[in-house]
């Protein structure tokens, strides 16, 4: 990992509340590190993380960065060098490394452990597993071991089949294959032969002998009617315009019927039409305009149909219309903080299905796409968005227009953070002035702005660039990761 990766991840895991039972820190006691990466990595499995994590220079209580004096080429048991020794009382033998750096001039050093696949990891012949903070002996522990055995490998929904044995003609009854020449600006070959080769080539259909398999991407993306595929007919978009604010009364639902691919233009000019209009927002238009930008619209439809996950049974995503908000929901639990969605990568279940919209322009490039809805939203002096994770669910909330006075405190710092957000990914920074023509502010009353920020500073969102600092009024601020 290089150094600013590094430095990503040290803030993304300082950033949890507390340890979690796939996140260990320390400050120098390496004492029963094999156990920990046995506990730790059979967490990881259980919590369906990839890595589980040992850190050690930071606090485990505040989180500060406190540095360490760890060697981790120091001597084990018999005389044995400590890693070769721990990497032999492994089994099995699973991956882990480490990285030695530095942040804030203090040493740190990470083990990026492997999670437990199917077989619980045991270390000198015991298993361990983290209960709260706590180490424990596994075998303590049955129901956790019984996770750990039974565990199923993740499977790639792309590649999954989603009609098999079936006819070159029902292939082309079921997939509407014009769009996809369409879409990828290739004319449409004269040549039955040529369109099933391209198709194939790009894993939309297989051919089996005479007959050809459907997968799971071809029928998702291009299906001409998603009825016809029995396994994916619940992941429809689902279109939802309510009476008011809330959801007693419906005015109207809509089921998308095509494929994501061949039917997302079609989806984000109905989802448009179904619009309020405002006849004034802000300072920057006077005019009547849609409630929301359609750029925000269309990266956030794209985000909930590439990140949703599709083992949750009978829905898919849904966008929901009210009369001061549109909310913007997929299945599936984030992979990474909501709060880091403005500078993180996205990390995707369905990275062939991100790759393949990417590719057709659907969504943006990688990272960039949430940026410009934070952008738009600031740029239309509209609330900032809301980022949710629910139980099963992730969610985006898009507020129409609210002036300073309308907006409660919460809408207030989350403004803030995300304006603090969006100038540090642009290699600036949030200052009193930048904040005000964030929200419209006059500069007379600067003081507004700064009673906002002290909030936001002490919500732990956003912090000083330089704390030393007595001038608030020139002082800049860096959202709390940074």
């Amino acid at each position: 990992m290089t150094n600013s990766e590094l430095n990503i991840l040290i803030s993304e895991l300082r950033a949890f509340p507390n340890e979690t039972e796939w996140l260990e820190f320390k400050a120098n006691n390496a004492q029963e590190l094999g156990e920990y990466i046995s506990a730790l990595s059979n967490s990881a499995c259980i919590h369906n993380k990839e890595f589980a994590y040992i850190v050690f220079g930071v606090d485990d209580r505040t989180h500060r960065i406190v540095g360490t004096k760890f060697n981790p080429y120091q001597k084990g048991k018999g005389n044995e060098d400590l890693i070769p020794w721990i990497t032999r009382l492994l089994e099995p033998r699973i991956h882990f490394e480490f990285f030695e750096f530095k942040v804030e001039n203090e040493k740190i050093i990470i083990f990026k452990i492997i999670a437990a696949s199917n077989t619980p990891v045991k270390f000198e012949g015991i298993p361990y597993i983290r209960i709260g903070s706590y180490k424990k002996k596994l075998d303590d522990f049955p129901e956790k071991a019984r996770l750990i055995w039974t565990k199923r490998p993740p499977s790639v929904f792309e590649k999954g089949i989603a009609v098999s044995n079936v006819e070159a003609d029902e292939v082309l009854r079921l997939i509407d294959y014009p769009s996809y020449f369409d879409l990828m600006n290739i004319t449409l070959p004269d040549n039955r032969d040529l369109i099933f080769e391209k198709l194939q080539q790009e894993k939309l259909i297989i051919k089996k002998k005479q007959k050809f398999d459907i997968t799971n991407l071809g029928a998702i993306l291009f299906a001409k009617q998603l009825d016809d595929f029995e396994t994916l007919t619940r992941k429809a978009i689902r279109v939802i315009i309510y009476q008011g604010k809330n959801k007693l009364k419906t005015k109207k639902e809509q089921e998308g019927k095509k494929g994501y691919a061949s039917g997302f233009k079609g989806l984000i000019n109905y989802i448009n039409d179904q619009l309020p209009m405002n006849e004034e927002i802000g300072k920057v238009f006077r005019k009547e305009v849609k409630m929301f930008p359609e750029l925000a619209i269309r990266e956030l439809v794209a985000n909930s149909i590439i990140h949703q996950d599709f083992s949750e049974k009978g829905t898919g995503p849904m966008i929901e219309i009210f009369d001061d908000r549109i909310e913007i929901s997929n299945p599936g639990k984030p992979l990474i903080s909501t709060m880091r969605f403005v500078d993180h990568n996205p990390q995707s279940r369905n990275e062939k299905l991100a790759q393949f919209m990417r590719r057709i322009n659907i969504c943006e490039e990688r990272g960039s796409g949430i940026d410009k809805v934070i952008f738009e939203c600031e740029y239309y002096q509209l609330p900032a968005p809301k980022f949710t994770e629910g139980e099963n669910y992730t969610r985006v909330t898009l507020y129409a227009h609210k002036t300073l006075r309308q907006m409660d405190k919460d809408d207030k710092i989350r403004a803030s953070y995300l304006h603090s957000c969006l100038k540090y990914v642009s290699g600036e920074s949030m200052t009193n002035q930048t904040l005000r023509e964030r929200f419209g502010i006059e500069e007379k009353n600067y003081s507004i702005a700064s009673r906002i920020i002290s909030e936001a500073i002490k919500s732990g969102q956003i912090k000083d660039f330089d704390p030393e600092n007595k001038s608030k009024k020139h002082a800049k601020y860096l959202p709390f990761w940074a």
